[in-house]
């Protein structure tokens, strides 16, 4: 790339308001230290200016050539040496031991307004020692699918890493055909993932394992350091941030599409949006990944694949749960034990709230399972009938617009009366109880359709004002936006998305 004339070997580099992070301060065998790769005409996308104030980064300068070129991997972050981070993990139930950070870099950490510590990388940055033969670089569709899904779930109110900006590169990048190249710059608590500890445990590395679980502890989970066995606790915490997390993703119908556990992130923000999607009509086996052909990460399996995630969690950590490896197997058994019932709490509060039930009876989830196994038969969209109960409160039976959604009404009317009949146990309001239920059932969702469509203009016609839109939508997901009530529908039959694929 010596053609371009682009110096990114200058140390000091502008400055952005980025540090280098104390992730730098480990051992050097976690993370490869790595000079970016330039592109040749960048050019910027969007800049999530909402977002860089949080961060306390000055949007302007982003905004601006000098941060145009950091965001595009053309120049470094003043004082900043970029990392590319070690990891290893089970890919589809395969343990492969050395992944790693194959097409991103770390390019710094900022405390944000709040104080705490955020990862900035850049996702197809180019090549890597962990590229394994890739090139290092990312297309334009995934790029935008990425920045979509991500701020959607954070605007639902889901953990999740957050976009930062997208570049496009100016140059073709080869997948199944030539296609735009693009640069993710990707926010997060930290990088840290179940397949982290899982490289330094398959090396025999405790010294690296107790490094790592140190820094995890101090960074995320600075109350399990006070305990009596502060890496059992660490284990504790990430089940439980889990266990939250999975329980949100069912409540609103996502699917992740690929829980690998290089993919599951320690913090216990949801990370790596790529064959990922929201489901039209509900059904449990519901899955979109292109390469999970036999349904091991579809929608209900994923409460149960957390779990095995989970244990090879605990298995890296077993050298530091106890010296004995019975007491450190037993530690871990009962850890992880712990797993369904704080993912019951989480899920069946939720499925209350979205039910419009205010308090807890013990029939509540046959009444909840019963709805969903009535959706099931008849095709009901996922999203659109638990945002329609509330606008049927007062509706009497046999009419409202939610029966509408069902193939067969009458068997949503007799679900109907039992619903009924429990909100009548309860002395709140409807107007009161449609409030609450408004802002737990979004109205918007990133539908497939309108994600592919966004993409097929920003690839096909460098066209983004779709992609505007749409973000612009999702910002208001529990809003009624009456003048954008089309990207309310479920897609119509030849709009249907059946796969997703990757993003590599």
């Amino acid at each position: 790339m010596d053609q371009l004339n682009i110096d990114v070997s200058n140390r000091a580099g502008p400055a952005t308001g980025l540090g280098q992070g104390d992730y730098a301060e480990l051992p050097e065998r976690f993370f490869q230290r790595a000079d970016l790769s330039p592109v040749r005409a960048p050019r910027l996308i969007r800049l999530n200016r909402q977002l860089a104030e949080e961060l306390g980064l000055d949007a302007d300068f982003l905004a601006s050539p000098e941060g145009l070129a950091v965001l595009a991997g053309n120049a470094s972050p003043k004082n900043v040496q970029p990392l590319a981070l070690a990891y290893a993990g089970h890919q589809f139930g395969n343990f492969v031991p050395q992944l790693g950070d194959g097409r991103a870099l770390l390019i710094g950490e900022a405390i944000d307004r709040a104080g705490k510590r955020r990862d900035v990388q850049l996702k197809g940055s180019g090549r890597t020692r962990f590229s394994r033969g890739g090139d290092g670089r990312a297309a334009l569709g995934p790029v935008l699918r990425e920045y979509i899904v991500s701020e959607a779930m954070a605007a639902l109110g889901i953990p999740t890493t957050r976009a930062l900006a997208a570049v496009s590169t100016g140059e073709m990048v080869f997948r199944e055909g030539a296609m735009p190249g693009a640069i993710f710059t990707r926010v997060a608590a930290s990088h840290i993932r179940i397949g982290t500890f899982q490289y330094l445990a398959a090396r025999g590395d405790r010294e690296g394992l107790k490094a790592l679980a140190d820094y995890a502890i101090a960074r995320h989970y600075p109350d399990a350091g006070a305990q009596e066995n502060p890496y059992l606790a660490l284990l504790e915490n990430v089940v439980a941030a889990q266990a939250r997390l999975v329980a949100r993703w069912m409540l609103v119908g996502f699917i992740h599409g690929v829980m690998n556990t290089d993919n599951m992130s320690i913090s216990g923000e949801t990370i790596d949006y790529g064959p990922c999607a929201f489901m039209d009509n509900y059904h449990p086996a519901t899955v979109f990944s292109s390469i999970d052909s036999r349904g091991r990460y579809a929608y209900a399996n994923q409460p149960h694949i957390a779990v095995w995630n989970l244990a090879r969690l605990a298995e890296a950590l077993l050298p530091l749960l106890a010296d004995n490896e019975d007491a450190a197997v037993e530690a871990a058994e009962a850890a992880l034990k712990k797993f369904q019932a704080l993912y019951e709490e989480a899920f069946h509060a939720g499925m209350r709230r979205k039910l419009g039930l205010l308090t807890g009876r013990p029939e509540d989830m046959a009444l909840a399972a019963g709805l969903l196994d009535t959706m099931d038969r008849n095709e009901a969209d996922f999203t659109l009938t638990f945002r329609s109960l509330g606008e049927d409160l007062g509706a009497a039976a046999g009419e409202g617009v939610t029966r509408a959604l069902f193939a067969r009404p009458a068997e949503f009317d007799d679900w109907a009366v039992r619903w009924k009949d429990r909100l009548a146990r309860e002395s709140e309001h409807d107007a009161e109880r449609q409030a609450a239920m408004r802002s737990v059932n979004p109205k918007f969702i990133p539908r497939n359709h309108r994600v592919e469509a966004v993409i097929r203009a920003g690839v096909d016609r460098s066209d983004f004002s779709p992609f505007e839109e749409l973000l612009s939508v999702l910002a208001k997901p529990f809003d009624e936006q009456p003048e954008m009530v089309a990207y309310a529908d479920p897609p119509k039959m030849e709009e249907r998305v059946l796969e997703t694929f990757c993003g590599t």
